[in-house]
């Protein structure tokens, strides 16, 4: 648990946090506003003759020498249509890397849950507060393993879908880090 402000905050509530701060655009909203059209109408001027020619015979009529200038200065706004542009940086999410990170994920959540469970058999107890609430019985740890996997797999794809192409491969990466050095510290403390 951690303190913030006055209030402790438990591990699950920080990992929501951390993830709504790793989105920087649920942050930007203001800033992702859509351009405003230019101005439409022109300022109303007084009028003269050497403004606009066809203005010269009518010196007596004020009122219509301004609603001659503005319907002369109207100009015309058109439509623009959005079109995003793919960039090289885009990927499809079940491409050959994406597939191969997760079947090393499952390989190695796989390793982990029978190291754990051989550990757990003689006498060893299990160090991941997560984990241990799943370590009483074998259908269970295999249930958190399988969970792990999948998690890992749902936030690659949200930060696929949201754009960040490289902090969902990180996902991966960091998940095989932590996952190889439970399998190597489950195998060396037998």
């Amino acid at each position: 648990m951690a303190k913030f402000g006055n209030r402790i905050v438990v591990p699950s509530q920080l990992a929501v946090i951390l993830i709504i701060f790793a989105q920087p655009a649920l942050l930007m909203g203001q800033q992702l506003a859509v351009n405003t059209p230019p101005e439409i109408f022109a300022k109303p001027t007084t009028a003269s003759a050497e403004m606009d020619p066809s203005l010269a015979g009518h010196a007596s009529a004020p009122a219509e020498r301004n609603a001659l200038i503005i319907r002369s200065n109207v100009r015309t706004v058109s439509s623009t249509k959005l079109v995003t542009i793919p960039t090289l940086d885009e990927h499809g999410f079940w491409d050959r890397q994406n597939r191969t990170l997760f079947a090393m994920n499952a390989a190695l959540a796989g390793a982990d849950f029978a190291t754990t469970r051989r550990n757990l058999n003689h006498n060893g107890t299990e160090l991941n507060p997560l984990t241990r609430m799943w370590s009483g019985s074998t259908p269970g740890l295999a249930a958190n393993f399988a969970m792990e996997t999948g998690g890992v797999i749902g936030v690659s794809y949200l930060f696929h879908k949201t754009g960040h192409h490289k902090l969902e491969r990180m996902t991966s990466y960091v998940n095989l880090s932590a996952s190889a050095f439970a399998v190597s510290y489950g195998l060396a403390h037998r």
